[in-house]
């Protein structure tokens, strides 16, 4: 690659991430790891309408969980800096004067009355070339009068004069050329009435200032990319312009349009990385971290929505996706979000790891009802017998709860039916006699009671599993007995029998 390479996640903080937002900086983060270069975290925000308390943070938060953190950013600043447009602000009028004095654009006085009036006139308004002569601006007053304005502090903007019948066109690192018809493009407005720039000037201005290589944001930008590469043409900067990679959507599980936070409130998923707590309403919208998904699980399912390695491979660390990423691989269809498949990468992920990364993600699972663990080593031993069966980090609660505590419940109608004197005297020989030395002797000594008794040890299997954990579920039975001890396991078999019996 000829030059360094510099990306950037440029998020505006103004509420909850979406996991499109996240899989943006993904990618842009694999980029800059493939090829030893920088992630930038420039956080947008121009918009002071929008903007939100503590949506930067929020931001920051979801990228650290992820184990994406950019190199640079407001909170680790380099000579690049500032990191916040609304910091930058001294800069963007500059450059909007310019484009004025040069002929690309002009400035707008009209008033908010003026355009809603221009849009009950017109359907389907457009400022822009076939309207853009009937308006109040530097086009349509005189010099003089536009002097006059501008020393009355008249409210304004200014807005780029988009060129009539020309074509515009890019090559996309994932679509190939791009062209746009400027008949179709309107003069989007550049610098707002209180000096802020808009999205469309400031990108283009701090990838300058920020030396951005490459590009890369959301499919729904595309309508916008023209203005922006006449912007760089306008400014004399298009031999500096970053290389466009515009990344497909992620679309509801339908496949039918974007996928939204309504969608995932309606079917019931999370659409943020974390939980989102919005400060006027004190609303909180769910996020995949605190439904229970491990931050490596939640990067490899974004990582393959949109992009594969061209195998079968399913299950990629984040070292992996750093050496195997690449734009060639990236699709230009939509990938369609699969809730069902997103656990399913949780649950291997789950599985595949050691109970010592998983404990202190259990243990605050279990603190939450109640259960505090005083020995890491017996909760690690717990961990490695039921990982298999959780899905999701909260699933350990209920596979793993009766390892710390007796069951307070049983399910008594899938005993009560085929309960005998006969069978409450087996399970009280079967305990004065029980060793527990390993779980092989325990099941063989169960069976050779069993036998000796006339029972078929599979009719006691059950009643023994729910005195124990208190429903049918969980590991082998003599591993939880084992596990328990042989006080724990003479005890729970007595209470249980006591209230079989009731």
């Amino acid at each position: 690659m000829d030059k360094k390479v510099r990306v950037r996640f440029a998020p505006s903080p103004t509420g909850g991430l979406h996991l499109g937002g996240v899989r943006t900086a993904l990618f842009n983060y694999l980029f800059a790891k493939k090829n030893n270069g920088t992630f930038v975290l420039r956080v947008e925000d121009t918009d002071q309408n929008r903007f939100v308390e503590g949506a930067e943070q929020y931001i920051v938060n979801c990228l650290d969980w992820c184990g994406i953190t950019p190199d640079e950013s407001p909170n680790s600043p380099s000579a690049y800096g500032p990191y916040r447009q609304s910091e930058r602000k001294p800069s963007y009028r500059k450059f909007a004067e310019q484009l004025i004095s040069d002929g690309y654009a002009y400035y707008a006085f009209d008033t908010p009355e003026d355009l809603d009036a221009k849009r009950k006139e017109i359907p389907n308004f457009q400022y822009g070339q076939a309207t853009r002569m009937q308006m109040r601006n530097s086009l349509t007053l005189t010099i003089s009068e536009v002097e006059e304005l501008l020393a009355a502090k008249t409210p304004h903007v200014i807005r780029i004069k988009v060129p009539t019948d020309e074509i515009v066109h890019f090559n996309d690192l994932i679509r190939g050329d791009v062209s746009f018809e400027t008949s179709l493009v309107d003069d989007k407005v550049l610098l707002k009435a209180d000096g802020m720039p808009t999205y469309h000037l400031a990108v283009v201005v701090d990838d300058k200032a920020m030396e951005i290589s490459h590009a890369f944001r959301g499919e729904e930008w595309l309508p916008s990319a023209p203005v922006h590469i006449l912007l760089w043409k306008y400014l004399g900067w298009e031999a500096e312009m970053p290389a466009w990679a515009h990344l497909p959507l992620i679309l509801k599980p339908d496949g039918h349009g974007k996928l939204s936070k309504r969608d995932g409130d309606r079917l019931g998923f999370p659409v943020y990385a974390m939980n989102w707590t919005d400060p006027k309403t004190g609303d909180v919208t769910k996020g995949f971290k605190e439904m229970g998904f491990m931050p490596e699980a939640f990067i490899n399912m974004l990582a393959l929505l949109g992009w594969n390695d061209g195998t079968d491979q399913e299950l990629f660390s984040l070292k992996e996706l750093e050496e195997k990423f690449s734009i060639e691989r990236i699709s230009k269809a939509g990938a369609k979000f699969d809730f069902e498949k997103a656990k399913w990468y949780n649950h291997e992920w789950i599985k595949s790891q050691g109970a010592a990364r998983l404990a202190t993600s259990v243990k605050v699972e279990l603190q939450k009802v109640g259960i505090e663990i005083n020995d890491d080593a017996y909760l690690n031993t717990v961990i490695d017998l039921i990982k298999d069966r959780c899905t999701l980090l909260p699933d350990f609660v209920a596979q793993s709860s009766y390892f710390f505590t007796s069951p307070s419940e049983y399910d008594v109608n899938s005993v009560k039916p085929k309960w005998t004197a006969e069978k409450a005297d087996f399970f009280n020989a079967f305990a004065d006699g029980l060793a527990l030395t390993d779980a092989g002797s325990a099941e063989a000594a169960f069976k050779a009671l069993a036998e000796e008794k006339g029972f078929k040890p599979g009719e006691l299997m059950l009643p023994f599993r729910i005195m124990l954990v208190g429903g049918k579920f969980g590991p082998g039975v003599f591993e939880i007995a084992v596990l328990l001890g042989l006080t724990e396991t003479k005890t729970r078999i007595a209470k249980a029998i006591a209230v079989f019996n009731g």
